[in-house]
């Protein structure tokens, strides 16, 4: 009897003790994420992973680091991490179907999937995108990300080429309501919840080229050079900022 105890004990501590393990590699990745360094925080999200496979805040993190990796990387690189990024958000959402982060995770992940196809697999991938980012706002109407993509949806759709188009209109069962309005809308909620996001700027600054609203375009990307860097990936919108904004200066 006592030597049973004794191996239930036993077991509970190991249990605890992985339980922290793993909160612990989630600190010290989320530590990594936020001074932009993506493969360190992989490799601790990866060494929680190995202690559990199914723990929610370590597969959609998991995600979203191999989406951020792939996003600054070379084509094959870039293929290998959107691939595996898509595979986590997966399983995130199977495994915990009520989280917001999971599903948004797997609206990035798809949509950054479908950035490597063309044609109808693209606007096939964005029905999932759509539904996905839209799940993420009913479990969490906070999050800025999920409207940024839903942003981007409504843009994208609104400039498909006629025939794919025609396709969309097949795939949804009549083409569902876009328009570089709504992108507008969205990006401002985006704003609204974190108004210095640079890509949020950025991204309004393309809705409103794309509108040939050139004042506001300018506006925005001017708002994009004169923010502080706050993601890995800044730099990069920095600069595509200030050549869009060369291109359009003297655009009325």
């Amino acid at each position: 009897m006592k030597r049973s105890i004794a191996l239930v004990v036993l077991f509970v501590l190991s249990a605890w003790v992985g339980a922290q393990t793993v909160v612990e590699h989630l600190a010290a990745g989320d530590a990594a994420y936020e001074r932009y360094d993506n493969a360190a925080a992989l490799k601790h999200y990866q060494a929680a992973w190995q202690l559990d496979s199914t723990y929610c805040e370590t597969l959609w993190k998991l995600s979203r680091t191999h989406t951020d990796i792939g996003e600054l990387a070379d084509k094959e690189t870039q293929k290998q991490n959107y691939t595996q990024g898509l595979k986590f958000a997966r399983s995130a959402v199977r495994h915990c179907p009520d989280n917001a982060d999971a599903h948004l995770v797997l609206a990035v992940s798809v949509g950054r999937v479908a950035l490597m196809v063309g044609g109808k697999k693209k606007v096939e991938l964005s029905k999932e995108v759509k539904a996905e980012a839209e799940k993420a706002l009913e479990l969490d109407p906070n999050k800025d990300i999920a409207h940024h993509v839903l942003a981007r949806w409504h843009r994208e759709v609104t400039h498909l080429s006629g025939f794919l188009k025609t396709f969309a209109k097949i795939l949804y069962g009549g083409l569902p309501p876009a328009s570089d309005e709504q992108a507008v809308a969205h990006f401002s909620k985006a704003l609204q919840l974190k108004p210095n996001y640079i890509n949020h700027h950025l991204e309004m600054g393309i809705t409103y080229e794309a509108m040939k609203q050139w004042e506001a375009a300018r506006a925005e990307y001017q708002k994009v050079a004169e923010l502080p860097i706050g993601a890995f990936n800044d730099q990069q919108h920095k600069q595509e900022a200030a050549e869009r904004l060369a291109k359009i200066k003297d655009k009325k």
